[in-house]
């Protein structure tokens, strides 16, 4: 009858290189499990001592500086046609300013600021996938006191006479902009809810820059639209961010370079994706109809 084991207590030099690997593959189990990883979690909302804050830039000097920016004018040259968009920066300083009114319920200080955390906590616990996170902890917002600056309208590229009309504007964007949240990766190796990785993290607005391109309706449309491309096909954009992190549970690891990196990739992407707006125009069209319009694009796209 043949040998029903695999180890001996005298064990060859193959059976003991095995013993060592499993040894050592156990052993990190264990430390990766209860060193960094959490293997249950005790409430939906799991709270960290460490709340990663960028300071925020005082409001007032902010706005100071905003409206000193608004004064300038942009240069003006007749031979290429470039042309000043102060105009449009007061606009759209006045526009993003009520969208920061409406999503604070138009309440000021402490109070606002918490209206908007649980709105925007809302949207992401509403927008992450279950298997992968855990309800996501929003700790603090911070929705800027500036807006994007626009600057050298000019002709886009295929503004021709046997062709309809486009405009190319540079967009610069910085702002004190910045969200605070914690969550945990779910780690479903082995077997599903293994362990936790509790994360917690900040993210901050430097700088954007692009170009943009604006389409304006067509007239004989049946639904006409404005359409902003952003960027303007063929352009690249700048997209910096500042991250501070915290991963793990009783050991924590700070600021880790890939994360960073990962987040800003998956951001550009959505960017790229997802970077084109219609708006529709008043009594000219309905959401529905531009909808079902951009739907049937699709399909002869792909």
């Amino acid at each position: 009858m043949g040998n029903a084991y695999i180890f001996s207590l005298t064990p060859t030099f193959t059976q003991g290189l095995v013993l060592g690997q499993l040894s050592i593959l156990f052993l990190l189990v264990v430390i990766l499990k209860y060193l960094f990883f959490d293997a249950v979690s005790d409430q939906p909302y799991k709270s960290f001592s460490y709340q990663p804050r960028i300071p925020r830039e005082d409001e007032d000097v902010a706005t100071a500086r905003n409206e000193k920016e608004l004064s300038q004018s942009d240069v003006v040259d007749g031979k290429t046609g470039v042309e000043s968009a102060d105009w449009l920066n007061i606009l759209l300083h006045q526009v993003v300013d009520s969208y920061r009114s409406k999503l604070r319920d138009n309440l000021t200080g402490a109070e606002g600021d918490e209206v908007a955390r649980k709105r925007i906590e809302a949207f992401a616990n509403k927008m992450r996938p279950p298997g992968f996170f855990d309800p996501i902890k929003v700790h603090s917002v911070d929705l800027g006191v500036s807006a994007p600056r626009l600057s050298r309208a000019r002709p886009g590229p295929l503004s021709t006479p046997l062709v309809d009309p486009q405009l190319e504007i540079d967009m610069k964007y910085t702002d004190t902009l910045s969200l605070s949240f914690s969550t945990s990766v779910l780690l479903n190796y082995p077997f599903p809810s293994f362990a936790r990785l509790p994360i917690s993290l900040t993210v901050s607005l430097d700088l954007f820059s692009s170009t943009i391109l604006l389409t304006p309706p067509q007239p004989h449309s049946p639904h006409p639209t404005v359409t902003v491309t952003l960027p303007s096909p063929g352009s690249e954009f700048v997209l910096d961010l500042k991250t501070s992190s915290l991963m793990g549970s009783r050991a924590k690891l700070a600021d880790v370079p890939k994360l960073h990196e990962l987040i800003t990739n998956q951001i550009r992407r959505a960017i790229t994706e997802k970077g084109t707006w219609k708006v529709v125009l008043p009594y000219l069209a309905s959401v529905q109809e531009v909808q079902e319009d951009v739907r049937r694009e699709s399909e002869v796209t792909h």
